[in-house]
C-alpha cells in the first residue's frame, strides 16, 4: 500500500483514441488537487513508446483503439512495469471481458460512460489499495467462475491453505489493503505480501482476481 503525503502527486495517463473523451477526463481530473494527467496517447503502441520517457501511477487505458488495443497493450505493460495500476476502459460491460482483463492483470475496469467522480475514485482507490472494485467488476468475476467452474473443477482440488492463508485470503476478498491486514493479524506489511504471493503460487492464479475466484469456488467465501 502506498501512502500520499501533501506534496506528492498521482501520476496519470490517458491512453483512448478520441481526443474528446481524453480532454474530458483530463478537465476532471485538474479540479483534483492530488492527482495530474501526464501523458496521453492515442493506442496502445503509443502509450508503450510514452512509458519510455514516463512513469505514471496508473494508466486509463481504452480497450478499442487501433494499431494496438487495450486488451493487447494491457500483458505488455504488466510485464515491462508491474508497479502501474491500469483502469482499463471500455463502453460496454462485457462480464466474459471484464473477467479475462482482470485475471490478465488490470487493476479496475470502468464503462467510459462513468461519472467523473467514479473515474476518481477509481484512479485513488489503486493507487492506495491496489484494486478498485465495484457491482461491475464482482458480478463478472463470479458469472466467469460460474461458467469456468466445470472445466477446472478440480485444477486447485489437491491445494491445502492453513488457517492463517486462508484469514488473509479472506481479508484480501473484503478488499482490505495490505496494511490493514497487516494491521489486523499482526504482521508486517512485507510479510502479508509474501504470503499473497505464496498463496498465487499454491493455487495457480496471476491476480488478486484470480485469488477470488479461487476463494468462492473453495468455499473459502460465500458465493451470493
Amino acid at each position: 500500500m502506498k501512502t500520499l503525503s501533501s506534496d506528492d502527486i498521482i501520476q496519470v495517463v490517458i491512453a483512448d483514441d478520441h481526443a474528446l473523451f481524453r480532454a474530458g477526463v483530463k478537465t476532471a481530473l485538474s479540479l483534483k488537487k492530488d492527482v495530474r494527467v501526464i501523458g496521453e496517447a492515442e493506442n496502445g503502441q503509443q502509450l508503450l513508446h510514452l512509458l519510455k520517457h514516463l512513469t505514471p501511477d496508473i494508466i486509463l487505458l481504452d480497450i478499442q483503439m487501433p494499431i494496438m488495443d487495450g486488451i493487447s497493450a494491457l500483458p505488455e505493460i504488466k510485464k515491462l512495469y508491474p508497479d502501474i495500476k491500469i483502469i482499463m476502459l471500455t463502453m460496454h460491460n462485457d462480464h466474459s471481458m471484464i473477467s479475462r482483463l482482470m485475471e490478465l492483470g488490470a487493476n479496475a475496469y470502468l464503462t467510459k460512460n462513468s461519472d467523473s467522480e467514479v473515474i476518481y475514485e477509481a484512479i485513488h482507490t489503486c493507487y492506495y489499495n491496489e484494486y478498485f472494485f465495484n457491482d461491475l467488476t464482482n458480478k463478472a468475476l463470479l458469472d466467469g467462475l460460474r461458467t469456468r467452474r466445470g472445466a477446472d473443477s478440480n485444477a486447485n482440488s489437491s491445494v491445502k491453505l492453513n488457517e492463517k492463508e486462508k484469514h488473509i485470503l479472506k481479508l484480501m476478498c473484503e478488499e482490505k489493503s495490505t496494511k490493514e491486514i497487516a494491521d489486523l493479524v499482526s504482521l508486517s506489511p512485507r510479510t502479508v505480501e509474501a504470503i499473497r504471493d505464496k498463496l498465487k503460487s499454491k493455487t495457480g492464479v496471476k491476480s488478486l482476481a484470480g485469488l477470488i475466484m479461487y476463494a468462492v469456488k473453495s468455499g473459502i467465501i460465500d458465493n451470493k
